[in-house]
């Protein structure tokens, strides 16, 4: 594969795992650093750029959904941490419901795009160095 087709590859697999959708980046990530199709900084900025867009498209979502009372895990935290609690979108399981969480409360989509970014961008990161 051509790296211009690899970072297509690896954008549509990270945002798509970002959203209400299956799926898990972290194996097209690793096979394009492992198999050294792309380099490190590449990969991370476009896992990242592609993770943090499905993590905002959820974000929306959220912002969609009626304005009625819950006590979902995911509130309670948003209500308890605030928007640093979005750091965690990264997270399996819990991080599409934070990023749904945020938009339905009506976090800031300034302060949202930042903490889902940076969680995001560290996860990557983290990844990288363990690989490399």
């Amino acid at each position: 594969m051509t790296e211009p087709v690899s970072l297509g590859a690896l954008f549509i697999s990270s945002f798509l795992a970002a959203t209400l959708l299956p799926g898990g980046s972290e194996v097209v990530f690793s096979a394009l650093l492992l198999s050294g199709t792309v380099g490190a900084g590449s990969a991370i900025a476009v896992a990242t750029i592609g993770n943090s867009l499905g993590g905002l498209s959820s974000y929306l979502l959220g912002r969609l959904l009626p304005d009625r009372a819950t006590d979902a895990r995911s509130v309670k935290w948003l209500r308890r941490w605030g928007s640093p609690a979005l750091l965690l979108s990264w997270a399996p399981f819990v991080g599409d419901a934070l990023c749904v969480a945020a938009g339905w409360m009506r976090v800031g989509p300034a302060q949202a795009a930042i903490f889902i970014t940076a969680g995001k961008l560290v996860r990557y990161w983290v990844l990288a160095e363990i690989l490399m």
